[in-house]
């Protein structure tokens, strides 16, 4: 996928996920629109309902009021005697003989009447102390029947109540306990509709970024792919073509050419056979490290005699040729290891030869070695271009090679230091670098000794 199609791909993820986001908004707000009509008109039914209730009430008392009067045959002005206190209590104030048991039908007979089919309470009141001289509370079951349950606070005798309500003046009083505290318990938050919501965006842009980082790492792993074919090829190509070149020009030798010409074209030829071997051998060993097939011969040896050899190598090789140095401190006091002596040589090998490769004056390498606790750090310190910040994360990554624009002046797969980083976690060690760019690289080694 080329940077046209994933710009196209981003660009129309994120116009989908603002046109549902704007759905989304446009139907919550039209849902919370639609929400607070019905709780105004709600509301209006509700309070529409509790005035018809407090006339009902307000009628079967006064009702009952007179009701009593008729059956004591008084005649007394009963205007405003009822006076509604609370929105579910009211008292009715009387100046006459009232029975208990006969207020208690009376409200029964009324109340079902007037369809007012609520629990209730009733007390009769001393006018003069304000204090209760009876009261029930009357419990409304089906079919209009009503289910006497006693206060428990005051249990008068009959024949006292009697003398009681015929000698002083007293009020009733009758509340609705199941009144006077309606609340819309089952209406939503406004909030809660914009929780979801933000909850929904979330989790899309939490998918929607995974996806594009997805399809960016699916991007770059195409291009460094890429970039290790056509490296592979170039490197597998040269070594082929060098060796055709020798052949023919073998070929092409009389009977009468010198034997010194012969063996060097015979030496090329060995030399590059050599040069593709080895290559084809990395990255049979990188394949074998990824399935978990390379087998490690674990032996004790000397690291310092391996760095010492390497050391004398490379300046053989290729520090002579380019008119560097390698300088060492070897001060590690315990620095025998137990590890395969052949993978860590090349781990050695190829710290050194990047080192070389990626200078671009005189190679001035430095290394060092030291022990902490039961382990050894051996330091490989260089002047070579040095690596960003940026690149320097990617470094041991498998076919990752530090972007250079269209110079390819070194070559190589990109296996180099995912190779020295595999073998060193597999033998129980570590690599780690440090790096400042146009400065050089410090690579440092940890590997286990063995205690003496």
């Amino acid at each position: 996928m080329n940077n046209k199609s994933i710009k196209t791909v981003i660009i129309l993820g994120i116009i989908s996920i603002l046109f549902v986001l704007i759905i989304q908004i446009f139907w919550i707000q039209k849902n919370l629109d639609f929400q607070e009509t019905n709780i105004k008109i709600q509301n209006r039914q509700d309070s529409l309902n509790i005035a018809q209730f407090d006339d009902k009430v307000i009628i079967a008392l006064k009702k009952v009021a007179e009701d009593i009067q008729n059956i004591n045959q008084t005649d007394m002005n009963l205007y405003g005697n009822v006076q509604q206190r609370s929105p579910n209590y009211f008292t009715v104030e009387m100046q006459d003989t009232v029975h208990p048991f006969l207020l208690e039908q009376l409200l029964k007979w009324e109340f079902d009447e007037k369809n007012l089919q609520e629990d209730f309470q009733f007390g009769i009141y001393d006018c003069w102390s304000d204090s209760i001289i009876y009261g029930n509370y009357m419990k409304y079951e089906s079919d209009s029947i009503y289910v006497v349950e006693s206060l428990a606070n005051y249990q008068p005798e009959i024949d006292e109540v009697g003398l009681k309500l015929n000698t002083d003046l007293h009020y009733f009083g009758v509340i609705f306990p199941s009144r006077g505290h309606h609340q819309f318990n089952n209406v939503p938050s406004k909030i809660t509709p914009w929780l979801y919501l933000a909850a929904i965006i979330f989790f899309v842009v939490v998918f929607f970024s995974f996806t594009v980082s997805v399809i960016l790492r699916q991007k770059k792993l195409s291009e460094v792919k890429n970039d290790f074919i056509n490296n592979m090829t170039h490197e597998l190509k040269t070594p082929i073509a060098t060796i055709r070149i020798s052949s023919e020009t073998l070929l092409n030798f009389d009977d009468q050419t010198e034997l010194d010409k012969r063996l060097r074209y015979a030496g090329i030829i060995y030399k590059e056979n050599k040069r593709l071997e080895q290559q084809v051998e990395r990255v049979l060993n990188i394949a074998k490290l990824d399935k978990k097939e390379l087998k490690f011969k674990i032996e004790t040896f000397d690291i310092h005699e391996i760095i010492e050899e390497a050391k004398e190598n490379f300046e053989f090789s290729q520090i002579e040729e380019a008119q560097g140095k390698i300088a060492m401190q070897l001060n590690a006091t315990n620095f025998i290891v137990a590890a395969d002596q052949v993978h860590v040589t090349n781990v050695i090998h190829n710290l050194i030869d990047n080192a070389i490769k990626y200078c671009d004056k005189k190679p001035d390498i430095f290394i060092s070695t030291e022990n902490v606790k039961n382990k050894i750090l051996i330091k490989i310190k260089d002047n070579g271009k040095g690596i960003s910040k940026e690149n320097l994360k990617f470094i041991f990554d498998k076919f990752y090679r530090v972007p250079t624009g269209n110079v390819h002046d070194v070559k190589g797969f990109g296996l180099g230091l995912y190779y020295v980083k595999t073998i060193l976690e597999e033998l129980g060690g570590s690599i780690q670098v440090k790096s400042t760019l146009g400065k050089g690289s410090t690579f440092t080694i940890t590997l286990n000794t063995i205690t003496k």
